[in-house]
């Protein structure tokens, strides 16, 4: 699945680009496209069955209007837009979409302050460092692994936060007594396999 951040000059910050990237990689799945009979369909339950891997890329000004053009969901939080797009093979993406890049672009650490009660939140293990790409990524593996175990079948606001050292070892606990829903990496870039890069809570 392409999941294409939209990074104007200056970008938006990074914790709603994250929170629109989440939100844009499940409602591709539970979109009514998506459902048995819809165009969407087979595509979506083939990647599904296999491995959701996701590959975040940065577009802007024409890039971003082209990208709309393509079969998938645009979603927005505050100033931040992600567009998550049907997923496909990996070397088999339109012209439009391989010519994007993600690498060498990084957003700052910002501060969002607490997230609101009642929403779900995407905790980012920290300590891993990870790009804005491939966080991305991997928040958009934890949406869709929270809507699954918990049987959503519409798209929450999702909160994303980041957890230091402390806060991820309550986490991966919580983990542990089935109270929250981790994402371990395949170990393609960045995170070597088998690594717990977000755990959702409720």
């Amino acid at each position: 699945m392409p999941v294409i951040l939209r990074l104007e000059r200056p970008p938006a910050a990074r914790t709603p680009v994250l929170e629109a990237a989440a939100a844009a990689a499940l409602a591709v799945c539970l979109d009514v496209r998506a459902a048995p009979g819809g165009e969407w369909h087979e595509a979506v339950t083939t990647w599904v069955a296999a491995r959701i891997r996701k590959i975040a890329r940065r577009a802007r000004g024409a890039h971003w209007a082209a990208v709309q053009e393509l079969p998938g969901v645009t979603w927005s939080v505050g100033e931040a837009q992600v567009r998550a797009l049907l997923p496909g093979p990996v070397d088999d993406v339109p012209k439009v979409v391989s010519r994007l890049q993600i690498g060498g672009t990084e957003l700052a650490a910002d501060d969002p302050g607490p997230p609101s009660p009642g929403v779900p939140v995407i905790w980012v293990n920290a300590g891993l460092e990870l790009s804005v790409g491939k966080a991305a990524a991997q928040v958009g593996h934890a949406s869709m692994l929270f809507a699954a175990a918990r049987g959503l079948a519409e798209v929450p606001a999702f909160a994303v936060r980041s957890a230091g050292p402390a806060e991820w070892s309550k986490l991966c606990a919580a983990v542990g007594r089935g109270e929250a829903v981790a994402v371990r990496d395949a170990g393609f870039t960045e995170v070597a396999p088998g690594t717990i890069t977000c755990i959702t809570t409720p």
